[in-house]
């Protein structure tokens, strides 16, 4: 890639090594009981770690060597059945448990996160490919999540209400409502493999503060990373079955998990698998985050120089492996040849290597994963965009960041989802045009406006059909109180940590009937 600044792999053997033995050591401490003698890391059931009666294991490969770097359990339907089970007796006491004694315990296993975050860190370093600064960034934003969840738990769920019955017409004040908020039962969370640890935190947390049990399956790259974080539950003392973990093969457990009749909500963070997940899911409730293909909309009159650094990090920071990142820039043709200049000098400057060394760009998470973001670059190739940061280039699963102009709605990029470190402009007359290209989307998760014009910018999100706008920045999820939400393919429910909660409890009426001559005497 002309001009992008590549890491010399070699040097990075050193900190590779540095990270092993970090992880031998952690190994016997705080860590020791997750790993058998096998090597293989366990599951976990009824506050014990576990081997699997299955005897297997499922491999995780390092995307930077290709290599096997971790072994899981692969967990049996029997087994899975024992967590629902543990899980169901669990959750009767739990319910009873006082809001501020479960605000205790996530308090307590934010702290553990903090204390314990490295060997989480290096975990995804090594699994998912994410550098070393942003892997440790993630875990310690978890443990910040699960503080706030914790302290805004107590306020949400302590609220009820009171209803009286002469506030509807035609009725006497006989009768008063009292209305409060239950838990669901048993929450099914399915985490994704690019924020492995923070979105399953935002599951855990408002699922169990609610006064849910949990039955925790991790990516499967990013399994080794979501064990350890669990530690910290563990070690943080939660009851016994109240949150399990299983590992395994998707063609084994995978829909034996999502139809368990144990199943009372499902939370859900991927791809086009949940969509498939909601269509057989039937009267549970869901709560799910899928695919995006976020528009970027540059107006005319807009801070070019302010848009393109929002567009380099929002498109290709962890290698555009991000459901928020930008995958289309739609930009008024006046600026174009501007703002297109602006976004490869800033793509010039990124670094591409192994996430040990912090590269900007690293390898995209499996092979497969790799061609198919290749197999859109050509499509587009063959179409007639415009390579403007110079020849495509690939090695293994590290493929070079790809700016590509003059791309039309013809192309597949227009549309599909690459989820690597590709960014496609697309050149439109007017604002409007981009609006109705964002409008014709099969998603609709998150989108931004570059504008000047306030109006302009309020109009223009009042239209683009999808949960979030974002003025004058890139896509993003966080902070992670606010709402979160797609509309299409990109999701069912909504985000955010009072939206969890509210996603997390279902509500209950008690309603105390008053004996009618006694209540009009006088």
């Amino acid at each position: 890639m002309g001009g992008c600044v590549v890491s010399n792999v070699a040097s990075n053997v050193e900190t590779i090594e540095a990270g092993t033995e970090r992880e031998l050591q952690t190994m016997s401490g705080f860590y020791s009981d997750i790993v058998a003698p096998t090597g293989v890391y366990k599951y976990y059931l009824n506050g014990q770690w576990l081997e699997s009666a299955s005897g297997k294991s499922v491999s995780i490969i390092n995307p930077s060597t290709r290599q096997t770097c971790y072994e899981v359990q692969a967990c049996t339907q029997d087994e899975v059945n024992r967590m629902f089970d543990a899980a169901k007796a669990a959750q009767k006491a739990w319910a009873r448990t006082p809001l501020w004694k479960r605000a205790e315990y996530l308090h307590k296993v934010a702290a553990l996160m903090r204390e314990h975050a490295q060997p989480i860190a290096d975990c995804l370093v090594k699994e998912v490919a994410k550098p070393a600064k942003d892997s440790l960034t993630e875990v310690v934003r978890s443990a910040d999540l699960l503080d706030y969840t914790a302290e805004e738990g107590v306020r949400f769920l302590g609220e009820g209400q009171l209803l009286n019955s002469d506030s509807f017409p035609g009725q006497q004040r006989n009768k008063m409502c009292l209305v409060s908020k239950v838990p669901l039962g048993v929450v099914l969370a399915i985490p994704p493999f690019n924020y492995p640890v923070n979105l399953a935190v935002s599951k855990l947390g408002p699922a169990l503060m609610a006064g849910n049990a949990v039955v925790l399956k991790p990516p499967t790259q990013g399994a080794v990373a979501g064990i350890h974080m669990l530690q910290c539950f563990h070690a943080a003392g939660l009851p016994a079955g109240l949150l399990s973990l299983a590992t395994g093969r998707g063609s084994e457990i995978g829909d034996f998990l999502t139809q368990h009749p144990g199943v009372n909500c499902i939370s859900f963070t991927g791809g086009d698998t949940g969509i498939a997940i909601s269509k057989k899911a039937g009267m549970v409730p869901l709560q799910m985050e899928l695919g995006g293909k976020d528009v970027c909309i540059v107006a005319a009159d807009a801070d070019l120089a302010a848009a393109a650094k929002h567009i380099v990090k929002g498109g290709f920071s962890y290698s555009g492996q991000r459901c928020t990142a930008v995958k289309l820039v739609c930009v008024v043709d006046s600026v174009a040849d501007e703002l297109v200049a602006a976004v490869a000098k800033g793509v010039a400057a990124l670094k591409v290597g192994m996430p040990e060394d912090d590269a900007d760009i690293t390898p995209v998470v499996s092979e497969s994963s790799a061609n198919f973001i290749e197999g859109l670059v050509m499509d587009a190739k063959e179409k007639g965009a415009t390579f403007v940061t110079g020849e495509y280039r690939r090695e293994g699963n590290l493929l070079w960041p790809v700016l590509l102009d003059h791309v039309t709605p013809g192309m597949r990029l227009a549309w599909e989802e690459p989820f690597g470190p590709v960014l496609p402009i697309m050149r439109v007359a007017s604002t409007d045009e981009a609006v109705a290209h964002c409008n014709a989307s099969k998603y609709g998760l998150q989108g931004c406006v570059f504008t000047r014009d306030i109006n302009a910018a309020i109009a223009i999100s009042d239209a683009m059909e999808t949960g979030t706008v974002q003025v004058n920045s890139a896509p993003a999820r966080g902070p992670d109180h606010f709402p979160f939400q797609g509309f299409r393919d990109s999701g069912i429910g909504s985000q955010g940590i009072r939206n969890s909660l509210a996603m997390m409890v279902k509500t209950k009426s008690t309603v105390i009937n008053l004996d009618q001559e006694t209540y009009t005497m006088g």
